[in-house]
């Protein structure tokens, strides 16, 4: 098997391993790093959970799994037994600690027999009730030493005070260096690459202020429904599940002054920065700068979607937000003044993630009228997904005796530019942790930071129950209110576009 003689020895503990996330997610990039030359040459994955399993029963789970998703296809010929040889399988239950005595043990055998210390990565892919609990007894069990590191999905708390709470608990039985909070948004290329583009580029950042941009719009949104997160989801909604954490993580990236060092403190020092600038949310200001939606129905027949309280899972009164939007403002010498509006949902009419930039108008108008019967404003738009890329939209003459203006595109796309497979977020990701890399991880003053910025929301909408849901259509753009929301200060919602230019042949079939 393929492997990287210069990553130390590794052994990577799965809590809740024969659930979703590893079959669906963490092996499968698992499988494509070890396919790239990226795994230790000595490394094991136990899996730990309460199912009745052994290693055969795993190793045909997941390698269901791997057959599925993994981004490099299936695993040829004996490919795939010599990666699963490295899987074992133990039963347990997480709030025993045997359990933890007899994972100790096994990981000591383990470094007994590659004759080397090892890195021991423990990953609670486990429903979050069980964040708080699983760190304790790895600290009672002496598995919490120097070489240890403790991954932890979001939801990272369900408000400000079970999120301290739950970074309290990490904090007594780890070193904040040990510990990385996982938000799979900033394992994405594209939104690694906001920081490439604003900081490599003397063309973009001295514009990057706001003498130049007008306002900025970053949109996630989904085609989906709840599928099969429904009951999860009731108990989020958009505001938790979304904006707390992926767009308040590309928010920062957008509006982060230069760093000094590509270093992991430096950078998320400068994200943090962003969360204490902006503006804090006034609880009697909420219905002003924020904005609440929930899908129904639409359709009918075989092309018919359900409404969200039509959801397997969901309750049929539910009050739960699947939309959710923000006006924000950042009160700094670099944004003071400029609008961040932030928008995610589900049952949109695509599934599309970007971050739309418009700039100023030109302070004065020196084309005749007839010349910009077309105008519209410049705009840069870095597409996260699913096309990712870069548009730069500006005003270019069309052909012909007279001056007359009209808007154009300069286009980047990833996969057309660099012909190379962009590798998963959780490649990304996983990479990091077994090379000690916390850059592109959440640091406990960060996610409080963001909670404290919703929480007078988040207890606005408690307090005050929605009185018209459902109230868009799946399939919509979102409530009408929405539109108020930049209505106020002159703007409307950038129209989504694609990074990559449509295909000529495409417009020729009848």
């Amino acid at each position: 098997m393929n492997t990287d003689a210069h990553l130390d020895p590794c052994v990577f503990v799965i809590f809740g391993g024969a659930g979703d996330l590893a079959w669906r997610k963490l092996v499968p990039a698992l499988f494509d790093l070890s396919r790239d030359r990226r795994m230790p040459a000595d490394f094991a994955v136990i899996v730990v959970d309460r199912a009745d399993l052994d290693d055969a029963a795993l190793r045909r789970r997941l390698h269901d799994g791997v057959k599925r998703f993994a981004r490099q296809g299936q695993a040829a010929g004996g490919e795939w037994a010599r990666f699963a040889s490295h899987f074992h399988y133990q039963q347990g239950d997480f709030k025993r600690l045997e359990t933890y005595a007899a994972l100790g043990a096994r990981c000591a055998d383990l470094e007994r027999e590659w004759g080397a210390l090892a890195r021991r990565i423990f990953y609670m892919a486990t429903p979050p009730s069980l964040f708080g609990e699983i760190p304790t007894y790895l600290g009672k069990a002496g598995l919490n030493k120097v070489r240890a590191r403790i991954v932890i999905e979001k939801p990272i708390g369900s408000d400000l005070d079970s999120a301290l709470a739950l970074n309290a608990v990490l904090a007594a039985n780890f070193e904040e260096g040990q510990i990385f909070r996982i938000d799979h948004y900033l394992g994405k290329e594209t939104v690694q690459n906001i920081l490439a583009f604003r900081f490599a580029n003397p063309l973009f950042e001295p514009i990057w202020n706001r003498r130049y941009v007008d306002h900025v719009a970053i949109t996630v949104a989904e085609a989906v429904g709840v599928e099969h997160r429904g009951g999860y989801y009731d108990h989020a909604g958009a505001l938790r599940d979304m904006v707390q954490n992926h767009l308040m993580q590309v928010l920062c990236l957008v509006a982060m002054e230069p760093m000094v060092s590509f270093g992991a403190d430096e950078i998320r020092n400068k994200k943090v920065d962003v969360l204490h600038a902006i503006r804090p949310i006034q609880p009697d200001a909420v219905h002003q700068c924020a904005v609440r939606g929930q899908y129904g129905p639409a359709g009918t027949g075989r092309n018919g979607m359900p409404g969200y309280r039509q959801e397997d899972g969901v309750d049929p009164g539910s009050e739960t937000e699947t939309y959710a939007a923000l006006q924000l403002y950042i009160d700094n010498w670099r944004w003071q003044g400029v609008p961040f509006y932030l928008r995610t949902g589900k049952r949109m009419p695509r599934q599309v993630s970007e971050v739309a930039i418009q700039f100023r108008a030109v302070p004065h108008q020196a084309f005749p009228p007839e010349a910009s019967l077309g105008w519209q404003p410049s705009r840069l738009v870095i597409s996260i997904q699913p096309d990712d890329g870069i548009l730069l939209g500006f005003q270019a003459k069309y052909p012909g005796p007279t001056m007359q203006l009209r808007p154009v595109d300069m286009r980047f796309n990833y996969r057309e530019s660099f012909k190379a497979p962009a590798p998963e977020a959780y490649e990304t990701l996983l990479w990091d942790i077994m090379n000690d890399d916390a850059t592109l991880f959440m640091r406990a003053d960060q996610v409080e930071a963001a909670w404290r910025l919703l929480m007078p929301v988040i207890e606005a909408w408690k307090t005050s129950p929605p009185s018209d849901f459902p109230n868009y259509a799946a399939g919509t753009w979102g409530p009408e209110a929405t539109s108020f929301l930049l209505a106020q200060q002159g703007h409307c919602w950038p129209l989504p576009v694609e990074a990559s230019p449509p295909d000529p042949a495409a417009k020729r079939k009848p």
